[in-house]
């Protein structure tokens, strides 16, 4: 799996999340990680998660696989990135070292036998991962494998824009095509983000900087580093709030959450496996 992923980055298919991550390593506090627990805990309704089994897919930095233990939960995280996973494995280390009740593996959300071997889980939680699989409704499908009767499935999907979603996918390639196409698109990019930011701040809160502070508390992440995520997240593609909506409640999931956006952030939604399902 690690040779096919160096493989798709090589050839330009595919982002180094992991990469990123691990520069966002060196910017995590304990605010950062308390915000994580809190984002957890609204999205899902619950004031912690003691005896609950948890499921990150996609486990990126590792950050929401330390939340979810840290609110009581046995927690089992996998990603298709080698350097993701060693990201987590580093936050483990930090934090849980020589702990049974978080294991970390690398693995595929695009693999139906490997989800079907792990068991079940009380949540399966995936945000921002399945549009990035080159293989989205297949994700999608996969990962309802592992959720056990009356679990949560919490996922976050991009929003489609249609012709904005249609440019960044251009964007996206070209940043992962090579050397120049990075230095490219952040050159162009970034410092328009940055203006955007403060901007942003002038105009809502009257402050150039609030932007940046408030923008860590929705989701305990670094903006700078979502910023480079965002630029390069190849494989990208994209849903309709309904279209999601629609795949599992005709699997007979029942939505108990959601949180949309008229950007081109991430819809999240919180569903509940009807233990009458087959």
């Amino acid at each position: 799996m690690a040779t096919m992923h160096s493989k798709e980055v090589s050839q330009g298919e595919r982002f180094q999340f992991g990469a990123n991550w691990e520069a966002f390593l060196h910017t995590l506090n304990d605010e950062r990680i308390h915000e994580s627990e809190h984002s957890l805990k609204e999205m899902l309704g619950v004031d912690d998660l003691v005896g609950k089994r948890f499921l990150d897919i996609g486990s990126g930095s590792g950050l929401f696989s330390l939340a979810a233990r840290r609110l009581g939960a046995s927690v089992y995280s996998f990603d298709y990135d080698p350097k993701s996973v060693g990201c987590t494995r580093e936050l483990k280390k930090r934090y849980y070292a020589d702990d049974d009740n978080w294991v970390i593996e690398e693995g595929s959300a695009l693999d139906e036998s490997y989800l079907d071997s792990i068991g079940k889980f009380d949540v399966v939680y995936s945000w921002g991962v399945l549009h990035h699989t080159g293989n989205m409704i297949k994700a999608l499908n996969n990962v309802m494998i592992p959720v056990s009767d009356q679990g949560l499935l919490f996922v976050a999907i991009y929003n489609d824009q249609d012709i904005s979603s249609k440019f960044w996918k251009i964007v996206k390639k070209i940043y992962c095509k090579n050397w120049f196409g990075r230095i490219f698109t952040t050159s162009v990019f970034i410092p328009l983000f940055i203006l955007q930011s403060i901007l942003k701040g002038l105009i809502k809160y009257k402050n150039p900087i609030m932007h940046f502070s408030i923008y860590k508390n929705r989701r305990s992440m670094s903006i700078y580093y979502d910023w480079i995520d965002w630029l390069g997240g190849y494989p990208f593609e994209v849903a309709k709030p309904e279209e999601i909506f629609n795949l599992y409640k005709n699997h007979g999931y029942i939505l108990e959450n959601l949180v949309t956006t008229n950007r081109l952030g991430c819809n999240q939604f919180v569903f509940r496996k009807n233990k009458h399902i087959a």
